[in-house]
Parts: C-alpha cells; structure tokens; sequence
C-alpha cells in the first residue's frame, strides 16, 4: 500500500460564534452586580467608552441633529466594512436606518472611491438607540443629577474561624508553651466544622511538647468562643459544651456521652426505658441539647450571602401593571465625543485612526448587547406578568403553572436564551422580592380540571403540618388523603418527596421533638 499526500474536499457545517455573539450570550446570563463589574472593566480596556459623570447634563450648544449628522459623517469615513452580524431571536433592533453606500476605508483626502458594501455602523440610530449611553450631545431627556452612594465605604470581611481563636487565645493568660501548642492545634482545624484534624501525638510532634502540654493547649481552645471547637466528633464537642454550661455531670450529658445514636434517630422512648427515667425528662433534657451546635467552625465557614438585588421592578399602575429597571449602582456608558473629533482631524496618523476605529466598533457592540440584554429581560417579565397576573395580586397561593417554554413562544425566543435570562435575575414585586426562576413550576390537574402549581401544593403541605397536633403529627399518607378530598389526587411517596425537598421531617421525627 503506498502513502502519498493528496487533497481532498469535504461539505460539513459548523456553529461559528463571533466574539460578539458570544459577548451576548455572557450578558443574558450574568447578574446585575456581574455586569456592572464587566461594564467597568471594559471602561478601563476602551477609552472611547466613558461613564456619565453625576451631575452632567444635556450640551446645550450642540443640537441632536447636528451630533446624529457628526457621528454619520465620521462612521462613514473610518468605521471598516463588513456585514452587519444577523440579530438573533428576540434582538429588537431599534432605530435601524436604511442602508445607503459608504466610501472605502482609507479614502481620507477626499477622492472619490468605488462603491462598496455599506458599513453597519450606519445603520445605527445613536439618538434612539443609545439614549441613554451616548454623550450629552444625544440626551433628549431632562438629566436628574443623583447622590450614587458609594458601596465600596460599606465593603467588609467576615473573620474567619483561624483569627477568631487566635485573637482570643492570645489574651488567654496561659504560658508561652501551652500558647504555641494552642496556635499549632488552631492551625490543623477543619475549615468546615471546627474539629480537629490531628492527634495530640501529632501536635505534641510539631513542637516538640509533651503530650501533656498539648492537651493543657487543647482544653483552652475547646473553651473559646464558639465553645466546643477543636473537638474530635460530635459527641466530644457537645459534652464540652455541656460542661461549660455547668452540665456535665447532668441527664443530657450522659444521653451524650452512652445514647448518641438513640437521640440522633430521636428514639426517645426507648432512650427513657434504658435509662429509667420518664419520658418528660428526656425531653426536657433534649430541648437543652437541641440548643447546642453539633459542628460550631460552621458558621464561620459558611459562603458569604450574595446580595439580592433585582433588575426591575414590577409596579401596579391602575388596572395593570408597569415594569421598570433599577438602574442605580449600574455606569451610565456614552462615547467620548474627543476620539470622534480625532478621527476626524487631519492631523491624526493612520495607526491612531485604525486604532479607534476597532475600539468604537467594540465600544457599539457593547451597548447593542447592553440593549439586548435590557429588551429582553423586559420582554420575559411582559410574558410573566400577564400569566401571573392573579400572583401578582394575591399571593404565592395563585401562582399558576408556567413552563420556561410558554414563554419562549410567547416571546420568540429559543428555549435557552430565556433560562439564561431567569437564572439569577430577580424581580421586586408587590408580593416581595422573587427569583424569576421560581415563577416556573410545573402543575398537576385537579378534579375541577384546573392546573395547580406544584410550589402551591407544597406551601399547602407545608401549612397542613403547621397546624397539626404536635403529639400526633400528620403522616404522609393522610396527607395525600386530605389532598384528594380537595380533588388533587397524589400519592404518598409523591408527598414524602415534596416534603423532603422542603426539608421537614418526617411524623416520627416531629413528634419526638416535640
């Protein structure tokens, strides 16, 4: 068999995304303080994009018209050729101007030049379009100077377990011995729960102290705020807690200490036979216990709380309902009336021209897909208020089944882009501030024929073990008896999993706590 090169063609079709479609898809899916962080980073990277300084107002000595005309005459002449990328579903492409015949790029002294495809920067409408990101020359509205608060004055840092018991071991009135030994066990602890990693062995290895001294070490910081910390389990760290609230000799310490897998599956009763005590006193004795913290490193580990804050907010305006965005804390962006007038004097070099023709290019690509991103956010709230209308005026309890494909039908949009667009977005409401993600629910059909939402099922769930008796707790099984009697007929393992998923214990469990 002989090898030799040879050419060969081949028909095959590929997903090509340009950076700024891709730009696009990024902005769908990020959060209002993502964007805000992207929007100055790319203000830092572009020089023609600038931030609307608090306090700037309109030009008066320059009319729109006359700025329309300025920025036409400079993108015809500067701005490269290319096709306009294609808008993709739901871009709503407003104040598109039609397309007319632009000279070649290069054509700065003048001379007449073939004609050539036209340039999509003229197709743009700055004075719609971009109101609101333009220079003053575009305002068409009264400017409203605001105060921005600055939150970077409010930016703190939660300490963490490690500094927490340092500080504090510190102005322990220990020894020098006892207090590097302390430092050495602090320093092997469990992110996550606060316990110990290493034996005393090991920590009297490091030193090197005598196993005595370490554990001298160890009693200190077991008693540190959160007490029980640097135990070795859970039950160690639980008697320690114990003992600090003078209760270490009592009842509770010894359910710990011989009974901690009877109280961990709450088996009460049989916990109050072997120990010969009442059952009354058990309980008493578990109510103390059920104050304590199994794992106390675990609230300094938790991930620190990602402020919510909404994209927009839906207002009842008379009969209907407004949607307005919360602009404050964004930059206002426009473009910088100074690299437009550069390109247009003489006096600027070929390489200088070119240069700010490719960051006015990116500069406009941003604000289209700053524009994209805002159209369609709104265009998925227009969707949700009018079927969630009965929501929106009475509660949680008519929220009505809703499938993240009903309102990419009812939008035009694929399937994807609008689960980009709900995921991590949230909308204040009259009913409250919601994750546009939780208006989507799937449902299930009552006697009646009415659709009911799976969420309202378990908030109904969630209220019938409210009310019940705590020393006979509802089980799941007269649970879904109770639902079909209101004709919404479910299983009771179907109850079981909505309760698990709202993490509520089960009757057995609920009645031991009680």
């Amino acid at each position: 068999m002989s090898v030799k090169p040879h050419l060969t063609t081949s028909l095959s079709q590929r997903l090509v995304l340009t950076p700024q479609m891709r730009q696009r898809i990024e902005l769908l899916a990020m959060t209002k303080l993502e964007l805000s962080d992207m929007v100055t980073t790319e203000m830092i990277a572009n020089p023609v994009l600038e931030e609307v300084a608090p306090g700037d107002g309109p030009d008066e000595h320059t009319s729109l018209s006359d700025e329309i005309a300025a920025v036409d005459a400079v993108t015809a002449d500067y701005i490269g050729s290319g096709e306009a990328p294609a808008p993709q579903d739901g871009a709503i492409q407003a104040g598109e101007a039609p397309p007319s015949p632009a000279p070649e790029p290069g054509s700065l002294d003048g001379e007449a030049e073939p004609e050539r495809e036209r340039d999509p920067f003229q197709e743009i409408d700055f004075g719609s379009t971009f109101e609101e990101y333009l220079d003053p020359g575009y305002k068409t509205h009264e400017y409203e100077a605001k105060d921005d608060v600055s939150f970077e004055n409010m930016l703190t840092r939660r300490q963490s377990l490690y500094e927490q018991l340092i500080w504090q071991l510190h102005l322990t009135d220990v020894g020098d011995d006892v207090r590097a030994a302390g430092e050495a066990i602090i320093g092997n602890l469990d992110e996550n729960t606060g316990f110990l990693d290493a034996t005393v062995e090991e920590i009297a290895a490091m030193g090197p102290w005598p196993v005595e001294t370490v554990e001298a070490a160890l009693r200190v910081v077991q008693r540190l705020d959160p007490v029980g910390v640097a135990a070795r389990d859970v039950r160690e760290s639980l008697l320690v807690q114990l003992d600090v609230l003078g209760r270490g000799d009592s009842l509770g310490a010894q359910m710990v200490r011989d009974h901690l897998e009877s109280l961990q599956t709450h088996k009460l009763p049989e916990l109050a036979k072997a120990l010969a005590v009442s059952l009354e006193l058990v309980m008493a004795e578990m109510e103390i216990i059920k104050k304590l913290d199994p794992k106390p490193g675990r609230k300094y580990s938790a991930e620190e709380a990602q402020p919510v804050v909404p994209e927009v907010t839906i207002e009842k305006v008379g009969d209907g309902y407004m949607i307005r965005f919360e602009d404050d804390g964004m930059p206002h962006l426009r473009i910088n009336k100074t690299y437009r007038q550069m390109m247009e004097s003489k006096d600027s070099s070929k390489e200088t021209r070119d240069y700010i023709k490719e960051r006015f290019r990116s500069a406009v690509d941003l604000l289209k897909n700053i524009e994209h991103r805002r159209q369609t956010i709104y265009r998925v709230c227009q969707s949700i208020v009018e079927r969630q209308s009965e929501f929106l005026d009475h509660g949680i309890e008519c929220l009505r089944p809703m499938m993240l494909k009903d309102v990419a039908e009812d939008i035009g949009m694929h399937l994807s882009t609008v689960s980009r667009v709900v995921n991590r977005k949230y909308v204040n409401t009259p009913q409250g501030v919601y994750e546009l993600r939780r208006f989507f629910t799937e449902g299930m059909k009552s006697d009646t024929g009415e659709d009911v939402s799976t969420r309202v099922l378990k908030l109904h769930i969630k209220k019938m073990i409210e009310a019940e008796d705590p020393r006979h707790p509802i089980t799941d099984d007269e649970i879904a008896k109770r639902l079909a009697r209101e004709g919404v007929k479910m299983s009771r393992r179907t109850v079981a999993k909505y309760r698990d998923q709202m993490r509520i214990p089960g009757s057995r469990e609920r009645r031991a706590i009680v």
